[in-house]
């Protein structure tokens, strides 16, 4: 006991020494204190690497490995204790010689190693004599997992005829085992199934291409790909994978026709774009590389046409131009094909490309006739009499028969009455005298049709131009309005004038002016011609008086170039102006006027002034019109938004009638019919008695408030503002009996308001009225 107490007085001693300067060298060289050896940890336990083998499983537990202490005297007086992940329940310590065990089977795949602590402690003191120290106790690994191919099954694509060696994919499995450790998870590849076509990398997984291969003889493979771990030896746990490899197509493969000769028929009156025929290619490649294009060679081209269909690769044979059977009656052509798309690689194998004939015949049929022109052109004289020659059309049966043809014109009726055609020449004559200068042109269609079959039908179009014949002569373009002056100089320019003519000109119209014949020698005008198909016409003399002469009719001959030429006499009419020497178009015109009307200026604003008077006289009627047509009912509602009556009275109960007087709220110009309402105070007694037996919601009660009220809304008289309706009826059932006057033996005489001037001044006044009201009635 006392040693005990000792050693426990020298440790604290011990402990306490560092915090004295003076016994800091004293205590590094003292290496029998238990401080020292606290601080020499490092050096004062003494163990190796502790593993563990997983998946051992074992009735007792495993030995692992020994901790000890370099303080160990073997003289039990250490305690070994152990903390930390798993102690005391997966690994256990021996406190009297530091030996660890395992008790449990271990999983490195789950937990690949534990860290834990030792302490060595003295049994007598229970102090440390080693501080606590981490380890790690690592589990040691079994090949206890088989390979796995995680991304498996596989698929991979590769082109056909690659050469060997070429890369197909790579496969890769993965073991749960330690890579670190042994060769529980190092793997090697092997080919199971797929030779002699691929080949595996033992190491690697890669596939390879082990030789050429052609799509067109199989496209698709199925490899099978094995992983075995510890390197292949004995006992080794291994796993396949599926590999499905496919070739992809590449343009290896040239078209080829299917038949060497192609024979087909094209009717002779099939149109343009007919389908003759089809040829058909065969590629082996797929997609893109069986993509071809038809052609065709030589002279035949420009008769046949040949077009490839992309969706099922075959080639059309259209008609480009129509065939006739009488003049050829078969056709020879030559048809290419080719691969749209061509790999280089293959150039070598030879042209990817193929020919072929095509014979074409040509089948006979039954034609409608041909004219010799499409389009006829035809020319006619206008005028021509009824029955002349304008053309012929001819047609003819292309058939070897030569069916007679039946001419005729399909166009409207108003050319057939113009144009007739002999059915059975084609010979074109006019009907009537034809005028060009209604219709210059005449477009008529003609048929031909065979005679033994009337279903075949041609026609052509006939184009007839009307020729110019010189019938019309020249003549004004308008109509001239044309004034002198009363003061014009001899020689003064007084109108330019010029012409028209219906008729054509091969060389140009070209017109001559003069006056005519009549005229030359009186006339007081000359006309001077300009030779550009104007003239003008100037005065001859001065000095012109209206009153003696008010207008000049003035002759004028115009000539044309035509052949025969034509001339005719046009007449100017020239007024004279009240002007000095320049015309005013505007007022010549009002006094032109004014002579025609032979009234003066005077006259005419007294005409206007009358025409003012009786206007403004029709307005004034209108307006007073309107006037007296104005509603009264606007008055009165004028009325009522304006006059304000003021009543200064107070007011006398129910019975004060006379406080004001409604009239002043009526208008004083308009009374409107009253219509007499009828009396129903008998009306009034009688339904009161029956009131007495019904209730407010009988039938009698609700027919006479109907009746009431459509009598109030149908009453013209009614004032267009609110009023009271008085009705006679009165509930049942009330215990204090009926407060209506109504029915009563007793009058208004009978009572006595004498109690209304007890209640002071505010009644004063409506006491005197009811006084007044009796006195009255007396």
């Amino acid at each position: 006991m006392n040693c005990s107490v000792l050693l426990s007085l020298i440790l604290m001693l011990v402990q306490l020494w560092p915090c004295s300067p003076s016994t800091q060298t004293h205590s590094a060289q003292n290496t029998d204190q238990s401080f020292t050896a606290v601080r020499r940890v490092k050096r004062g336990w003494v163990w190796e690497p502790l593993f563990a083998t997983e998946e051992q499983t074992s009735m007792v537990p495993v030995y692992v490995g020994q901790l000890k202490s370099d303080l160990d005297k073997q003289d039990g007086n250490l305690k070994y204790i152990l903390t930390g992940e798993g102690a005391g329940s997966i690994f256990i310590i021996d406190e009297n010689n530091g030996k660890i065990y395992v008790t449990q089977k271990l999983d490195r795949e789950k937990k690949a190693f534990y860290t834990l602590r030792a302490q060595a402690i003295n049994r007598s003191t229970q102090l440390p004599v080693e501080p606590e120290s981490e380890f790690i106790i690592k589990v040691r690994d079994v090949n206890d997992h088989e390979p796995q191919f995680l991304d498996g099954p596989y698929v991979a694509t590769v082109p056909e005829m690659s050469p060997e060696g070429t890369s197909v994919t790579q496969v890769t499995a993965t073991d749960g085992d330690d890579p670190s450790y042994g060769n529980s998870a190092r793997l090697l590849y092997s080919l199971i199934q797929g030779q002699p076509y691929f080949s595996v990398e033992p190491k690697t997984g890669v596939i390879r291409m082990a030789s050429q291969m052609d799509r067109e003889t199989k496209d698709q493979y199925l490899v099978i790909i094995q992983a075995k771990d510890m390197v292949g030896q004995t006992g080794a746990f291994s796993a396949t994978a599926t590999v499905t490899i496919n070739l992809s197509d590449i343009n290896d493969n040239p078209p080829k026709f299917q038949q060497r000769l192609y024979y087909m028929s094209v009717s002779e009156e099939a149109p343009v774009g007919t389908t003759v025929g089809k040829v058909f290619a065969e590629d082996s490649d797929i997609g893109e590389n069986a993509a071809m294009n038809y052609f065709i060679e030589g002279d035949s081209s420009d008769v046949f046409d040949i077009i490839t269909n992309n969706e099922t690769q075959e080639g059309i044979i259209l008609l480009k131009k129509t065939v006739d059977y009488e003049s050829k009656r078969r056709y020879s052509i030559r048809a290419k094909v080719v691969n749209r798309y061509i790999d280089d690689h293959f150039l070598k194998e030879g042209p990817f490309e193929d020919k072929t004939i095509i014979k074409i015949n040509v089948e006979d049929a039954d034609e409608p006739p041909v004219f010799t022109l499409e389009n006829y052109v035809m020319e006619i004289a206008e005028g021509a009499m009824s029955g002349s020659l304008v053309g012929i059309v001819t047609a003819r049966d292309p058939d070897d028969d030569d069916c007679p043809v039946r001419y005729s014109i399909v166009h409207g009726m108003h050319l057939k009455r113009l144009f007739s055609i002999n059915e059975h020449n084609g010979t074109i004559i006019t009907t009537k005298p034809l005028d060009r200068e209604i219709a210059s042109w005449h477009n008529i269609t003609v048929t031909a049709t065979e005679t033994r079959n009337a279903e075949k039908i041609s026609e052509a179009n006939v184009y007839i131009q009307v020729l110019d014949v010189n019938d019309h002569a020249p003549e004004f373009p308008k109509y001239y309005e044309t004034f002198v002056c009363e003061n014009a100089v001899s020689g003064q320019l007084i109108q330019s004038i010029s012409a028209v003519d219906q008729d054509d000109s091969a060389e140009g119209h070209h017109f001559y002016f003069s006056l005519a014949q009549e005229a030359t020698n009186n006339s007081r005008f000359t006309v001077k011609d300009n030779q550009d198909n104007t003239a003008g016409i100037f005065t001859a003399k001065s000095g012109f008086r209206r009153q003696e002469q008010f207008s000049f009719y003035l002759p004028i001959l115009i000539l044309d170039n035509g052949t025969p030429p034509l001339t005719s006499t046009n007449t100017l009419t020239i007024t004279v102006c009240d002007c000095d020497t320049e015309v005013n178009t505007f007022y010549c015109r009002y006094g032109a006027f004014m002579y025609a009307m032979g009234l003066s200026t005077e006259a005419l604003v007294a005409v206007l002034a009358c025409i003012l008077i009786l206007l403004v006289f029709f307005l004034a009627i209108v307006a007073i019109r309107q006037q007296r047509k104005k509603s009264p009912f606007s008055e009165k509602m004028e009325e009522f938004r304006e006059n304000i009556v003021r009543y200064d009275d107070e007011g006398g109960g129910e019975e004060d009638t006379e406080a004001f007087d409604i009239s002043a709220l009526r208008t004083r110009t308009v009374m409107r019919t009253h219509k007499p309402r009828k009396n129903v105070t008998a009306e009034i007694h009688s339904l009161y008695r029956q009131s007495l037996q019904v209730g407010p919601d009988s039938t009698i009660f609700r027919q006479f408030i109907s009746e009431k009220l459509e009598e109030a809304n149908a009453d013209p008289s009614a004032p267009p503002y609110d009023s009271l309706q008085t009705y006679a009826f009165e509930g049942t059932g009330s215990l204090a009996g009926s407060l209506s006057s109504l029915g009563s033996h007793t009058s208004d005489a009978d009572q006595s308001y004498d109690y209304l001037t007890d209640w002071g001044p505010p009644f004063k006044l409506l006491a005197g009225m009811y006084t007044s009201h009796r006195s009255g009635g007396d």
